[in-house]
């Protein structure tokens, strides 16, 4: 059978070599911005390709303000710092992530709280979440407080993994209820709708990375973007080593970040928007291509979940157990076709492995049979 998958993948792709994982494509305007860009000498953090690229990403999400940053891991530590996480406070994220989302809790001296996924979403349970919040907290003076720990519950930080939406409207609605400030990270969901509305548009801020293999590329670069205007201001005053304007003076008024994203990078993602939806709609149909061939296979292939639309940034099949996964890994791969399991669950690396969690039953029963093929887009 896993003969039979490394067939059709290679047939999908017609490569006699090494098949990746997700390669970037590049053939657009690419070139002709980035030219244009290096023309003008203004390569750095200041040049009209930034702006541009921060109008272009908010319409497309349908969000009024946009702050583009040097990587979706910033994107992730200023959206914590402008929800006032600070030492000691907690915030609440799903184990079953990449470790960005975690690190970025860290850099703010903040300790996570690792709550169970769905397993037809990948991403944080609002039945997990309530049962936690409900079991472990008191609400207190407008706070929530962790009875076990005495810390404050500060922010909410789900995942809308390898690009499937969660129940967000759920998990927005308990945060709400217990004042906690969700932030969602859609790191890897660019072009996916929940209930007809883009990913990241239901929290208080939403963050995306442009990273090399996500679906539309700068080889870097984040974004933060958020319907209010004074959380706008304070990101990219935040990102841009909180320098005061002044025609020459330099006057900073508090701990900046030099997270501002370089025109270059601008230019390229600019040619890559341009591209987007027949990027989501060439992957889609791989999606369904994926889907149609498992069906006459033990394996279920992951499709999107009810009231979504996916990007299906990377594909997924589910095997039946981790030697089977593990069997699976290393039958493709020595046949030069990438496929990955899903990262080490956050609480089993050793920096959080003494970290608060709810049950992770999902979690765990994922991390074992989860598995990603490739899913480049088929020009």
């Amino acid at each position: 059978m896993f003969e039979d998958i490394i067939h059709f993948i290679r047939s999908m792709y017609g490569e006699d070599s090494i098949i990746p994982l997700h390669a970037p494509y590049f053939f657009g305007n690419e070139k002709k911005y980035l030219n244009e860009c290096i023309d003008s000498t203004f390569v750095s953090s200041i040049g009209g390709y930034v702006d541009e690229f921060e109008e272009r990403i908010a319409h497309y999400i349908g969000s009024k303000y946009a702050v583009a940053t040097t990587n979706g891991t910033s994107a992730l530590h200023i959206s914590l710092l402008i929800a006032n996480v600070e030492e000691n406070d907690e915030v609440i994220t799903q184990s079953f992530t990449f470790v960005a989302t975690s690190n970025a809790i860290s850099y703010c001296g903040a300790r996570p709280i690792f709550i169970d996924v769905d397993r037809d979403t990948l991403g944080l349970s609002p039945v997990a979440l309530r049962v936690f919040l409900e079991t472990n907290t008191t609400f207190k003076n407008n706070k929530c407080i962790n009875n076990v720990t005495g810390r404050v519950i500060k922010a909410c930080l789900p995942m809308h993994t390898y690009g499937q939406p969660c129940r967000v409207d759920e998990i927005r609605d308990i945060c709400f209820k217990y004042n906690i400030f969700l932030i969602e990270d859609c790191a890897e969901s660019l072009g996916s709708f929940y209930k007809n509305q883009h990913t990241g548009t239901f929290g208080k801020i939403g963050i995306m990375s442009f990273n090399g293999n996500k679906i539309i590329t700068s080889g870097g670069g984040g974004c933060i973007f958020t319907d209010d205007e004074e959380l706008a201001k304070k990101a990219k005053h935040l990102t841009t080593t909180s320098k005061v304007p002044h025609k020459w003076e330099y006057t900073h008024d508090m701990t900046g970040y030099n997270y501002r994203m370089p025109n270059l990078n601008a230019a390229l993602l600019v040619a890559q928007l341009e591209n987007l939806d027949n990027f989501v709609l060439k992957k889609r149909k791989l999606a369904l291509a994926y889907s149609d061939f498992f069906i006459n296979t033990p394996y279920a292939f992951m499709n999107e979940p009810e009231n979504s639309k996916s990007n299906y940034w990377l594909n997924l099949i589910i095997l039946g157990s981790k030697s089977q996964r593990d069997l699976f890994l290393n039958k493709t791969n020595i046949n030069g076709v990438m496929t990955r399991p899903i990262w080490t669950l956050m609480h089993k690396l050793s920096m959080f492995k003494d970290s608060q969690c709810g049950t992770l039953t999902n979690s765990e029963w994922l991390a074992q049979r989860v598995v990603c093929l490739p899913s480049s887009v088929i020009i």
